[in-house]
């Protein structure tokens, strides 16, 4: 089987490199010309033929095909479709902001996390994806819109902590000086609570921002709408965010969906207040999405503000997120892996 030589550092290039009785410094021209996003070896111009050839009977270079782009009309977020060698899609989507753009990757073709008021999981589970398929998402974005990416949120399908070895692996050579280079401080990882990678994430001191998929104030409804809760219960859960926020000195994002008569009483804003109380956090209220199949309903504006307001008297900073993309089902928890299943 050939190497998957965009997931590898430069100092296991070098190892392959002195096997194949090639000089150790070329890795890190290998390594840049990987990180610029070409597609085949034969575009390395300052390496020999006679090593591009052995590269590529050894190697292979992980692409994203677009299948498919839909573009919004409200907003121009960009929401792709893309394909790997084996046949699996995912999606990810193309946000621009006054700042830059910001791309949300997938980690996993499916999930296996079962939220209810998320699409991805409706599809199944099929495999992670390797730390090149995640770079790949990003090298075809840039290409197809001649940009450079400044922000990345691994937001898309699948949960990143569940894939954790490729992810940190992915997070590692994206923000390599000679790569991508793309700044932990740059990078938000969400997760939905698997508790035990939080803390492993925490003693790793990497600087990224850490979303915590929260979604309820207490166990009854989180394990009613987040099947994780029931093994990682919300008190497990938070005192993991604290030890994060204690180790790495970051604020942790709480992502909170609001659901029409589910979570969004003022009740339990004032549970969820005193639940994140001394924790360094911001709360993203995020309209929940139109997912078929839920029967669930976006929060009214007057209950959002309310519970706004709740948040603040015990500290808690909280802001109802931007919705992008809506007209293309390219928001929060409406990715797929396929468009044509969102008909």
């Amino acid at each position: 089987m050939r190497t998957d030589i965009k997931s590898m550092y430069i100092y296991e290039l070098e190892e392959m490199l002195g096997e194949l009785g090639e000089p150790k410094y070329r890795a890190l021209q290998i390594f840049k010309w990987l990180h610029k996003g070409l597609n085949s070896f034969d575009e390395m111009t300052n390496i020999s033929q006679k090593l591009r050839q052995k590269l590529s009977e050894n190697c292979y270079i992980s692409k994203a095909a677009i299948e498919k782009k839909l573009i919004s009309s409200y907003d121009d977020t960009r929401k792709y479709l893309f394909s790997f060698a084996d046949g699996e899609y995912v999606e990810s989507v193309l946000m621009k902001y006054r700042h830059g753009y910001t791309s949300c990757i997938s980690t996993q073709v499916g999930c296996k996390m079962g939220c209810t008021f998320c699409a991805t999981g409706k599809s199944g589970f099929s495999r992670n994806l390797t730390a090149s398929e995640m770079i790949a998402q990003l090298q075809t974005e840039q290409t197809d819109n001649n940009i450079r990416i400044s922000n990345v949120v691994l937001m898309g399908m699948g949960e990143p902590l569940d894939n954790f070895n490729n992810v940190i692996r992915f997070l590692k050579l994206v923000s390599d000086e000679n790569g991508m280079n793309i700044g932990m401080r740059h990078i938000s990882l969400s997760t939905c609570g698997i508790v035990p990678k939080i803390y492993e994430l925490a003693d790793m001191k990497l600087q990224l921002t850490l979303s915590v998929s929260l979604h309820a104030p207490n166990d009854e409804i989180r394990s009613r709408t987040m099947p994780i809760n029931r093994r990682y219960d919300i008190k497990s859960l938070i005192e993991a965010c604290r030890y994060y926020c204690k180790q790495t000195g970051r604020r942790i994002s709480f992502e909170y969906a609001m659901i029409d008569g589910v979570n969004d009483s003022d009740s339990s804003a004032a549970e969820l207040g005193e639940r994140l109380r001394g924790i360094i956090a911001h709360v993203n209220l995020i309209p929940v999405n139109a997912v078929k199949g839920t029967g669930y309903r976006k929060s009214k504006k007057d209950r959002m503000e309310s519970f706004i307001r709740i948040l603040a008297k015990s500290g808690i900073t909280a802001t109802v997120r931007r919705t992008l993309g809506s007209d293309i089902n390219a928001s929060c928890g409406q990715l797929r892996g396929k468009m044509s299943e969102q008909a």
